[in-house]
Parts: C-alpha cells; sequence; structure tokens
C-alpha cells in the first residue's frame, strides 16, 4: 500500500459498509496519525426489516457515527441517496466529486463494485453503482470541465494519487495490529440494532467472525484491496 499519505476520503454506500471491510485498516491508519473521513451515500434506512425508513434512517446514522468514533474518525458525512435505489448518475458523480474536492484527500476507498464477492456471492447494486461512481468521480473531480458547477462554488479540481476497492481480489493490504483488530470489532458491535435484526446470534459474534474473515484472522491479520492509480503512479 501507499506509504506517504496523510489523507483519506472512505466512499461507501451505506452505515456499516466501512465496517464490514475496512475499519480495521482504518484503525491503524488512524493510530499513526493520519486523518480519514467518511462518506455515505445513504442512511441505510431500508435496511432492517420491521423498522420503518423514518425510524431506521436516524437510528443507522447515529450507529454510524459511534461505529466511526471506535476507530478513531470524526468527520462522517451523508448525501441522502435513497437506500436500495442508487443509480449511476452524473447527480451523484458530481455529490462525490464535490466532497472529493472539499477534502482534498490523497486516497480514497471505496466498495467492490464487480457483480459478485466470489462463486455464488452476488453483490448488491447499490455497492456496484456506488464503486463505479467513485472510480468515475476521482477522475471527475480532477477534471474542470465535467462539473463547472464545483469551480463555482470555488472548489478547485483535486487529483487523488491511488484509489483503494475493498475487493474480494485485492494487489494490495495493510498490515494490522492486535489493538486495531479489537477497535475494528467495536466498530461494528456500534451497530448493534442492525447486527441484532440480521441474526440471532450476539452482536459480539457476530462483530468478531466478520473482521476475522475480512482480515483472515491468524497471526498475520491484513485488510486486502485492489488498488487503481498507484502502480501508475510509481511506474
Amino acid at each position: 500500500m501507499p506509504a506517504n499519505w496523510r489523507r483519506a476520503l472512505v466512499v461507501m454506500a451505506h452505515p456499516d459498509d466501512p465496517e464490514y471491510g475496512v475499519a480495521a485498516a482504518v484503525a491503524e491508519w488512524t493510530a499513526a496519525g493520519r486523518e480519514v473521513s467518511y462518506l455515505l451515500a445513504t442512511r441505510g434506512e431500508a435496511g432492517i426489516a420491521g423498522l420503518p425508513p423514518a425510524q431506521s434512517g436516524p437510528l443507522r446514522e447515529a450507529e454510524q457515527r459511534r461505529a466511526a468514533a471506535q476507530v478513531g474518525v470524526s468527520g462522517v458525512d451523508f448525501l441522502e441517496y435513497p437506500d436500495g435505489r442508487l443509480q449511476e448518475s452524473p447527480a451523484l458523480r458530481r455529490d462525490i466529486a464535490r466532497a472529493i474536492r472539499i477534502h482534498r484527500p490523497d486516497g480514497v476507498v471505496t466498495l467492490n463494485h464487480r457483480d459478485t464477492w466470489g462463486p455464488g456471492a452476488w453483490n448488491s447494486q447499490d455497492h456496484q453503482v456506488l464503486g463505479r461512481s467513485v472510480l468515475n468521480a476521482v477522475a471527475d473531480a480532477a477534471n474542470e470541465w465535467i462539473f463547472p458547477e464545483l469551480a463555482a462554488e470555488g472548489l478547485a479540481p483535486h487529483t487523488v494519487a491511488w484509489t483503494a476497492v475493498s475487493s474480494p481480489w485485492p494487489t494490495h493490504a495493510v498490515t494490522v495490529s492486535p489493538e486495531s483488530l479489537e477497535r475494528a470489532v467495536r466498530s461494528l458491535m456500534a451497530h448493534e440494532r442492525y447486527l441484532r435484526a440480521l441474526a440471532d446470534i450476539p452482536v459480539e459474534e457476530q462483530a468478531r467472525r466478520q473482521v476475522d474473515l475480512v482480515t483472515g484472522g491468524g497471526e498475520s491479520p491484513r485488510v486486502g484491496f485492489e488498488l487503481y492509480g498507484y502502480e501508475l503512479l510509481e511506474g
């Protein structure tokens, strides 16, 4: 993974997406003094069975803010797109590009944009749409002509050095400490109401299983990423 950077923007579709994939890496980065912010396209209001969106949205937003705090992230913003109905559009690309120009990160972290997570594991449309939109918005943020209204808002173009995708086909990885693993577990546990609705398994057990799955467990836990831009930059 790139080493000489200080600011990253994590862009995901829903509350809990950072915690299911990259929270251990985020904990590692913030422990090293790097600045990480979160941008969520939706509030995940369609994610809890039996709980109407008007109640679920604010609850899930609050859970996401608590989850982010566990791994050293204080900046959490929401774009307010409808959960479960994300579509690739110029508007979504523009809103992500705007956030990139505001935060001016060295790197952007996002979701798997492909159809599956592997054999027999379908990836949701929101994840696919968001991942592709982020990859396009990174280019948009650097281009002065695609969304000229952003310049009119006083937001100058910004070039991102690398984009890291939480992917089942990683090209790079972040080694994480036991402390970062524990922070990642606590971060996912902050989605308590969401996890309780998912399964009759204790919340902590669900969180530990997921963090172990993502990091490989064992003696050398790592979070894998598929990197875009970095190899070209280095080459």
